[in-house]
């Protein structure tokens, strides 16, 4: 029954929103190019703690600068990055954040698209131990930038799962568990149910989607 509910609820707000419209066009965009790939990484570390708009004027500040692949982003001096990332707040951390996770990933593993053949658990074990990487932004990276199945908990998720009543632990761990026991082990299903519980959450709230 509770497989079923999930899977009803997904249905409910596909049918409410259709597909996941502004961030979320290019998040779950079937296939993506490398570049798109890599900007989806790039707005994971930039979209902690800030809202999407900061996060769009950062990365057209990127673009305009040509500081837009990873590749880029890592021959980027701290002092020179930083500015262009001000729109997202916390910027001279993010800076460092982000050229940890890229310095991990070119390093580690020498492109982003060979980073994706690395298996799920492995992957997300090392991102984890990334300085400022924590499990919603590794998970974001997995599902959304490398395909990987893994379902994303938020707080928009746990505001969701509690109004509709389904009795389960709310911490990350367990109520990421309970989402991936109780749907069908897909990226595409997990991609576009996270994108509209994202959006469902915001409209619930007044915020701008």
């Amino acid at each position: 029954m509770e497989k079923l509910d999930l899977l009803d609820l997904f249905r409910e707000l596909q049918q409410k929103y259709g597909r996941p419209e502004g961030q979320w066009r290019l998040w779950c965009k079937r296939p993506k190019t490398l570049l798109e790939r890599e900007e989806v990484v790039i707005g994971a570390v930039l979209t902690q703690r800030t809202n999407w708009r900061n996060v769009e004027k950062a990365i057209s500040q990127l673009k305009e600068k040509g500081v837009c692949h990873l590749a880029e982003i890592q021959k980027t001096r701290p002092e020179e990055l930083a500015p262009l990332l001000k729109p997202v707040g916390f910027y001279q951390t993010k800076t460092i954040y982000l050229l940890n996770l890229v310095n991990f990933i070119l390093q580690e593993y020498g492109s982003l698209l060979k980073t994706k053949r690395v298996p799920l658990d492995s992957l997300r074990h090392k991102l984890l131990r990334v300085k400022g990487i924590g499990p919603e932004t590794a998970d974001d990276i997995l599902l959304y930038a490398l395909d990987k199945p893994v379902f994303v908990i938020d707080e928009y998720t746990r505001r969701l799962i509690k109004k509709r009543g389904l009795n389960t632990p709310l911490d990350y761990f367990h109520l990421q568990q309970f989402c991936q026991t109780h749907l069908p082990r897909d990226y595409r299903l997990y991609q576009d149910f996270h994108a509209l519980i994202v959006i469902d959450g915001k409209i619930d709230r007044g915020e701008k989607v």
